[in-house]
Parts: C-alpha cells; sequence; structure tokens
C-alpha cells in the first residue's frame, strides 16, 4: 500500500504512551543477565555445541542488535533469551529469576507476561481481526474483555493502525501485518522485546518503517534484542553484539552516523 498510517497517527500518543515510562537507569536488577552459557544438542553420535560459553547483560531500556553468520548461535541464544530453551550449562536470568531451573508451566506463565516477541512472518491468526489477534495474550494471561479491548486499541492506534483495527490479516499489508504482530507482542507489558528478523518479509520502504517503528519503541522505554541480517536496523541499535561459532566476539555501542 502507498500510505503509512504510521507517520499520521504518530502524534496521537504524544502525551501518553502505552510503554514503560523509563528508559533511563534503574535500580532494577538487569532485565536479561547470562552467565558462561552453552546449549549443546546431540545429532546422530555426535554433539553440536550451539553456544559455548556466552555471558551478556541486557539493563533496562537497552536496544541491543545480534548478528553474525548463518549458525553462529544467534536463534538459539534467542530462544534462551524468551525462556523457549534451556541452557545445557550456566544460568539464564530475566529480572532476576532463573527461568532455566523453572518447570515448564511455570516458564511459559512467566514468558507471557515478561516477553513479547515479534517474529519474521507475522503468525497472526488469520480469522482474527487485527484487534482480536493483540487481544490473544491477554486473554491467555485471564485480562477481562472489556480491558483487553481498550489495550488493543489502543496499542494499534500507538502502531499507527487504528483505522485498521476491524481488518482481518489477509486485507493487510506487510508491514501492516508486522504491525500488528508488535503491537501484540506488547499487549501484556514485558519487561522484554525479541525480534528475529522482524523486517526479512518486507521490502526496503516497507522494512525502513519497521525500523523507525522499533526506534520509536525503545525511545518510549521498551527494551529490544534484536536477531538480524538487516544492516540498517542492526545500525539502529544502540548497542550491537556479533557472534561467530556460538561465542560473542564483539559487543560494544553502535557508531553514530553509522546507519
Amino acid at each position: 500500500m502507498s500510505h503509512s498510517p504510521l507517520h499520521e497517527e504518530s502524534t496521537l500518543n504524544a502525551e501518553r504512551s502505552p510503554l514503560p515510562a523509563d528508559a533511563g537507569p534503574s535500580a532494577d536488577p538487569p532485565t536479561l543477565q547470562l552467565s558462561a552459557v552453552s546449549r549443546t544438542y546431540r545429532m546422530g553420535d555426535a554433539d553440536v555445541h550451539a553456544l559455548r560459553g556466552v555471558s551478556l547483560t541486557v539493563r533496562p531500556g537497552e536496544y541491543v542488535a545480534v548478528v553474525g553468520p548463518s549458525g553462529c548461535g544467534k536463534s538459539t541464544l534467542l530462544n534462551l533469551l524468551g525462556a523457549v530453551d534451556r541452557p545445557t550449562g550456566g544460568t539464564v536470568r530475566i529480572r532476576g529469576e532463573d527461568v532455566g531451573a523453572m518447570r515448564d508451566r511455570d516458564a511459559t506463565a512467566f514468558r507471557l507476561r515478561n516477553v513479547g516477541f515479534v517474529f519474521q512472518r507475522f503468525y497472526l491468526m488469520p480469522t482474527l481481526t487485527a484487534r482480536e489477534n493483540v487481544e490473544l495474550p491477554m486473554a491467555e494471561a485471564g485480562l477481562r474483555k472489556v480491558e483487553r479491548r481498550a489495550r488493543a486499541l489502543e496499542l494499534l492506534s500507538y502502531v499507527g493502525l487504528a483505522v485498521r483495527a476491524d481488518h482481518r490479516p489477509a486485507q493487510l499489508s506487510g508491514g501492516e501485518q508486522q504491525r500488528v504482530a508488535i503491537a501484540r507482542a506488547l499487549a501484556n507489558r514485558p519487561a522484554l522485546l525479541l525480534a528475529d528478523e522482524p523486517t526479512g518479509e518486507l521490502d526496503a520502504r516497507t522494512g525502513a518503517e519497521i525500523v523507525a517503528l522499533f526506534d520509536r519503541l525503545n525511545g518510549d522505554g521498551t527494551t529490544i534484542v534484536v536477531v538480524t541480517h538487516d544492516e540498517k536496523l542492526a545500525h539502529a541499535a544502540r548497542r550491537m553484539v556479533r557472534m561467530a561459532d556460538g561465542r560473542i566476539v564483539h559487543d560494544g555501542m553502535v557508531q553514530e552516523g553509522h546507519a
């Protein structure tokens, strides 16, 4: 589509953002803390070492891009950061909680309330409207219907899609579907937003809009870790972590003007 509701509605929430307000230094524990984390998979008779002694700390309000070649361990790292997988060795803490030591049911409940996920291929429910898709995580968390609806509409307005609230995914462009997916990921006010190649299915112009939205999300207080091959998205982050062969080989601030 040629129009961009994101820019048209960007001023609607200037006075009141539906996101965390404080992106600055905090006395709270780190949002993420990995200590000497390893992850080994058994494939036939061989062990595959996907991660090798990875340590990483992400504090509230940070915006981190994880980059590296295919097979370097990025996806494995993302699964551990989101409490989807457990480490073979070391510890993974989210907001001070050792998620690797949790029972599956407890980890699922913790993930629902503390981590939002954005994927390359959107994964919206095709039979539901944009608003209903955003409401899903809130329904799973037990939020009342009237509260779910208000929150969903607030988030859709924030990402520039209030006028598309009653449209189903097939009626939306790729960029609009990704914005719905981002709104859904923010539904339960997570401490952490994880994104896996969020611009991978989009053309350059639409991808640039999503890059701008992530920048705005972080500016409004959202802690973000994004795995990407998109250089523009990676350099829009404040900090870049580069991986190779299951290890972190570089971790530093992104230089201004490098985007």
